[in-house]
Parts: C-alpha cells; sequence; structure tokens
C-alpha cells in the first residue's frame, strides 16, 4: 500500500509518498513560500539527485498540480502513474466539535470542514484545495481528512474553556480546540524515544515553530494545555497572525477606527505577526536577514516572538509542575539555531542551558543542552505525514 500524504500549510505545503508495508517514504517534499516571490518545490527522493522546481506558484492548487507532476517525473519522479497511489490523506486543521479523529471524505465531511472556514480561515480553504485537487486527478481513490484537534481532546476543562457565558459553550461550541495535534503528538513521542523513558512518566513542552507556531504542554503522554485556542489565531505570535491580544482592540478597531468585521479578519491573520511588527515579511529568514543589517523593526519582531515563547515555556512549566524536556520542531524550530538559543535564554533557573555547539544544527534529532542541565531541550523534526499515514492506512483498510 502506497499513501500519499497531503500537509498544506499557510504558506508552504509538505508532502510524502510512504509505503506503507514498510512506513519507508519513497519521497518526500516541501513547496515554499506558495503566494510569495521566490515560490519553490524541493523534492528528495533516495539514490537521486535533490529535484528542483523553481516557478511562481500563485495558490495551492497551482502548487498540487506540480507536486503531483514530480511524483510521476520519469526522472526525478518515484510511480509511473497515480495508480499506484492507494489511498491520500490530508492534514485538516479545524474539524470543530464534530470530528476527534480521522475520518474517510465524503461530500457530508467536505462540507463540514468548510463550515469550519471561518475558524481557520488560512488553513480550512487551502486543505479542501488538496482535497478537490487530488480528487479532480484521482477520482477513484479513497481519501482520508486527519484532524489537528484530535490530540487535544484531552485536555480538562479548565484548560480549554472559556470564562464567557457556559451556554456559549454549551449551545455553540465556543472553547480552546488546539492545533497543529499531529505534530505534538509525534514530537512528543519521539523524544521520549530518544531520552529512553516511558512517555508516561515525562513532561514535555514541545514548541511547533513555523509560520504557524504553537506550543503544547504534553503531561504523561498526552495534551494538557496548547496555545492555540477556538482558531489558530490564538497563542503566540506568527508569521501574519498576531496570536493574543486583548479583545477590545476588535471592538476598538470597528468603533473608533471604522474597520468592518472582514478589515479585521484580516488584520489579524493575514497583516499581522511578525510581519506586521518588522514590515518585511512573514518569512523569518527574510526577518533575520533585516535584523542582521541592523533594522529595528525586525530586531524587535524577533524579540517579541521570542519573550512569547519563553514566557509560554515557563507558563507550562507550571501547569505540569515541572518539565523534563522542551523541544523544538517545523520549520523555525528545527532549522534556527538562533531562534531556540534566544527562546531559551533566562530559563537557566529551570535546569536548561543551551550548549552553542550542539544546537548549531538544522532538521536533525539532537539534544542541545548541556550535559549538566537537569531539563533536556531537543531538535526533533516532526513527522506529520506518518502519523497521517497511518490513520490513512488504518481507515481504508
Amino acid at each position: 500500500m502506497k499513501v500519499l500524504v497531503i500537509n498544506c500549510g499557510s504558506s508552504s505545503l509538505k508532502y510524502q509518498l510512504i509505503d506503507m508495508e514498510t512506513e519507508n517514504s519513497l519521497a518526500q517534499g516541501l513547496v515554499e513560500r506558495i503566494g510569495i516571490e521566490g515560490s519553490v518545490l524541493t523534492q528528495k527522493v533516495e539514490g537521486k539527485d535533490k529535484y528542483i522546481v523553481k516557478t511562481p506558484m500563485n495558490n495551492h492548487k497551482e502548487a498540487i498540480e506540480i507536486v503531483l507532476k514530480a511524483l510521476v517525473d520519469g526522472e526525478h519522479g518515484v510511480i509511473k502513474s497515480m495508480d499506484e497511489i492507494t489511498a491520500v490523506g490530508h492534514r485538516v486543521v479545524h474539524g470543530g466539535e464534530k470530528y476527534a479523529s480521522s475520518v474517510l471524505i465524503t461530500e457530508e465531511v467536505k462540507k463540514s470542514i468548510e463550515e469550519c472556514y471561518k475558524l481557520a480561515p488560512l488553513h480550512n480553504p487551502p486543505n479542501m484545495i488538496g482535497i478537490e485537487a487530488c480528487e479532480e486527478l484521482m477520482p477513484n481513490t479513497p481519501m482520508v481528512a486527519v484532524f489537528d484537534t484530535a490530540f487535544h481532546q484531552t485536555m480538562p476543562k479548565e484548560a480549554f474553556l472559556y470564562a464567557l457565558p457556559y451556554e456559549l459553550y454549551s449551545e455553540n461550541g465556543i472553547r480552546k480546540y488546539g492545533f497543529h495535534g499531529t505534530s505534538h503528538m509525534y514530537v512528543s513521542n519521539k523524544v521520549a524515544e530518544v531520552m529512553g523513558k516511558d512517555i508516561k512518566d515525562l513532561k514535555i513542552v514541545t514548541c511547533h515553530l513555523g509560520n504557524g507556531a504553537s506550543l503544547c504542554a504534553v503531561k504523561n503522554g498526552v495534551s494538557i494545555d496548547t496555545t492555540m485556542g477556538f482558531t489558530p489565531l490564538d497563542g503566540i505570535v506568527m508569521g501574519t497572525r498576531s496570536g493574543s491580544i486583548d479583545p477590545a482592540i476588535v471592538l476598538y478597531l470597528i468603533n473608533e477606527l471604522k474597520y468592518s468585521t472582514e478589515d479585521v479578519n484580516t488584520l489579524l491573520n493575514k497583516k499581522s505577526g511578525v510581519l506586521g511588527i518588522s514590515g518585511v515579511s512573514s518569512d523569518f529568514r527574510d526577518i533575520e536577514d533585516a535584523a542582521a543589517k541592523g533594522d529595528e523593526r525586525a530586531i524587535l519582531a524577533l524579540d517579541i516572538y521570542h519573550y512569547r515563547i519563553r514566557t509560554q515555556i515557563g507558563a507550562y512549566a507550571a501547569a505540569m509542575g515541572g518539565v523534563d524536556a522542551i523541544v523544538f520542531t517545523a520549520g523555525v524550530g528545527e532549522n534556527g539555531p538562533e531562534t531556540r538559543e534566544a527562546c531559551l535564554e533566562g530559563l537557566e533557573f529551570l535546569g536548561v542551558k543551551v550548549d552553542k555547539e550542539k544546537n548549531n544544527v538544522r532538521g536533525k534529532v539532537r539534544e542541545i543542552s548541556t550535559e549538566d542541565s537537569t531539563v533536556k531541550a531537543f531538535v526533533i523534526p516532526t513527522n506529520e505525514e506518518l502519523v497521517i499515514a497511518r490513520d490513512t492506512k488504518n481507515l481504508v483498510k
């Protein structure tokens, strides 16, 4: 059985074709800067040269088409036709309260995903584009939706309820859902394996840092809290998203500055975060380059980003009554040594210290804390695709 996994992010798309008999990746790729100048696809196949396609990709549909062409490419691909793909697993960010586990995609499921557009405006629409593009090209291939919200269903009520009239939760489902669940689940289990310990004996803070970003408190193997909330807009500062703000700011924008609700939604989701602060870009590499040249707003954007992550790690250590490991993952977390060091700076009182030499690593499993650290820090590349593929295999079988 070969499963194709499609993982559409807000400005990126990751994919893998996985042989589920061995769980080996036959091909894996990343499309970066979708909708941004400099769009590029990079595909890796063992035993072959890296395949790079640089071409404008204005939206996720164009990106999906290029991915499928790369997989069947005569020289660089790994399959002769789409018929070799048994099933496709799609990452879907928000399933509301309706879906607490993965499901086979039907018209009803697609309608439910569309109903959640308002809750995840940056992600559910590209998720759906990925689904529909694959359905069009592989109409007889089963599709599975794997929801980011599932892992966080273990949160206790004191963590997921807002201090609003209770009826808004019981009648309208307004609560914290949390996202990046497949990533937080994978890296927390992986770090327990690397440490040689039972995850049920560990308290872990996982930091999924990409264009979208969230932290999760994983105690004894389950999520007890996470930074994203009712939507992926909540929590720490992100690429284009504001993260947590005083809710009265929304009223001020509408009543005093005469913003429409659509204007506010666009502002908070697409024009804020490090993009809004820096005025440079939502891509951290661009901001770091500007900061290195002395751009004060770029420096400020990074300082705010690091501060919010650092204080949240401390908060989750308090929530769990301690912490054994801090894990960095996703695009920025895996590839940003400076970011990791800055986020941990000032947390020495918890018992974690960064080893600069060990921390000079990108995209590899590695402990980055010093030998005498009582709290260990790690880089763990995420593999949401494998989690999605496993669910897809189980549902299709």
